[in-house]
């Protein structure tokens, strides 16, 4: 991943996605906006309790930053879950209320609508078609990985808009790596009693009440399944727990903390 600065907002690109003109793209950072601690301070999550006109205007200053208006966001009330959803247009900018609900990852072929989730620790995806002109965004924490979301998303591409799995990009973004995302028998327990279909997704298994899970892994391995090569695939390997003075982390500021973002938009 390559960092640039835009009205000085700090941004973050995918080498594998910079050269593709028919999209923009971007990864967010915690910093460059006007939130106070614990919410410090680019937080674009209305609903983590940081006041909302500020998060508005966090949102402008991004906007501004891309070069957009700010109702050209689309975002979605993330609910750790697998579905995903077409957007024909706008919503969810202005208001956590106008969100789409229930949703974790979308796709479009409609160029001008800025597609972008938040996290703080749990895999932003962003997906790109050049042949077919449709994109995809979506969100991954350990349920939405078991949900298998990355999936959900290529076979949605597949299928609504007949993308084929060799011609879509992927970019996996900074989250919770494997070297801090300790987990505990519920979530090891889901996945060595299932360790066929869930080969690769631990790193480190200490003991059956302590592991940790490898999201980046784990989503790589659902993309390629699908069919996407490979050398389609970028990783960012960027920790946010370990770079919690550049994303924010949930589970470093034991939970009370703001949201980065991750986009893509179709240009015109």
């Amino acid at each position: 991943m390559i960092e640039k600065y835009a009205d000085n907002v700090p941004l973050w690109s995918f080498q594998k996605l910079l050269p593709c003109k028919q999209i923009s793209h971007f990864i967010s950072t915690r910093n460059g906006g006007f939130s106070k601690p614990p919410y410090n301070s680019l937080n674009l999550g209305f609903h983590v309790g940081d006041n909302p006109e500020i998060v508005l205007e966090n949102r402008q200053r991004l906007a501004t930053a891309l070069g957009i208006p700010l109702v050209n966001f689309t975002t979605v009330r993330q609910v750790h879950g697998g579905n995903v959803v077409t957007v024909k247009k706008p919503e969810g900018a202005l208001h956590y209320d106008m969100a789409i609900p229930e949703t974790d990852a979308m796709v479009t072929d409609v160029p001008n609508i800025y597609l972008m989730v938040m996290q703080a620790d749990c895999v932003p995806m962003l997906f790109f078609d050049a042949e077919k002109k449709a994109i995809g965004a979506s969100h991954a924490g350990w349920r939405g990985t078991l949900s298998r979301i990355a999936q959900n998303t290529v076979r949605a591409l597949q299928e609504r808009f007949n993308c084929l799995p060799k011609n879509i990009y992927v970019g996996i973004g900074p989250s919770i790596g494997p070297c801090c995302y300790e987990v505990g028998a519920e979530i090891i327990s889901k996945i060595t009693s299932n360790s066929d279909v869930y080969e690769g997704y631990m790193g480190a298994v200490i003991s059956e009440n302590k592991g940790f899970f490898n999201l980046w892994e784990a989503n790589k391995r659902q993309l390629m399944q699908m069919g996407i090569p490979e050398k389609n695939i970028e990783v960012a390997q960027i920790c946010t727990r370990c770079n919690h003075d550049r994303f924010f982390s949930y589970r470093y500021q034991q939970k009370e903390t703001g949201r980065f973002g991750a986009g893509i938009i179709l240009n015109t």
